[in-house]
């Protein structure tokens, strides 16, 4: 299956974050999304947060009371390449969107509920590389919804590359 959004999650603040069908991505965030604290999430820099099905269905696996939408996530992807979603990265969603890829987001307490240890650091790029989830600032705003592909773009010359999951 090809990559594509699984799910567009939003809340007029603080988490979970709950399931929309479509939204509209502008240099704000996702229309319609929060965040409590803005000194540590939002702004133009931490516009949108990603985070992959995958990991969550492992921590699912591991236990975890964890759902899409749960560690506050704006887009939950599914059939990306994670490894591939680094700073720097550009990923294209739907027709228009472009994302850039700024920032590996801090885990905190206000998201130890998706956990059954209440150990939210399993989600950290300090103590678990590649688990954690990403913010991203937005190049291009433009409307998505839930089936949507997501293309990972080369930066360099702004060529998509469809994402093929193996």
């Amino acid at each position: 299956m090809s990559a594509h959004i699984h799910q567009l999650s939003c809340s007029p603040g603080g988490v979970p974050k709950r399931a929309i069908h479509a939204g509209r991505i502008h240099v704000g965030g996702l229309a319609d999304d929060w965040q409590t604290n803005r000194e540590h999430h939002g702004g133009p820099d931490r516009a949108v947060c990603l985070f992959p099905l995958e990991l969550i269905e492992t921590l699912r696996n591991e236990g975890h009371p964890i759902v899409p939408g749960a560690v506050g996530e704006n887009i939950t992807m599914a059939g990306v390449d994670w490894s591939r979603v680094v700073p720097g990265a550009r990923l294209q969603l739907g027709e228009h969107a472009v994302l850039e890829i700024v920032s590996y987001t801090a885990p905190c307490r206000t998201i130890r509920a998706a956990f059954h240890d209440g150990n939210f650091n399993r989600i950290s790029q300090n103590t678990n590389p590649g688990c954690a989830r990403v913010y991203a600032r937005v190049l291009t705003e433009g409307d998505v919804q839930a089936g949507d592909p997501i293309q990972l773009l080369d930066a360099a010359n702004g060529i998509a590359r469809p994402e093929q999951s193996a």
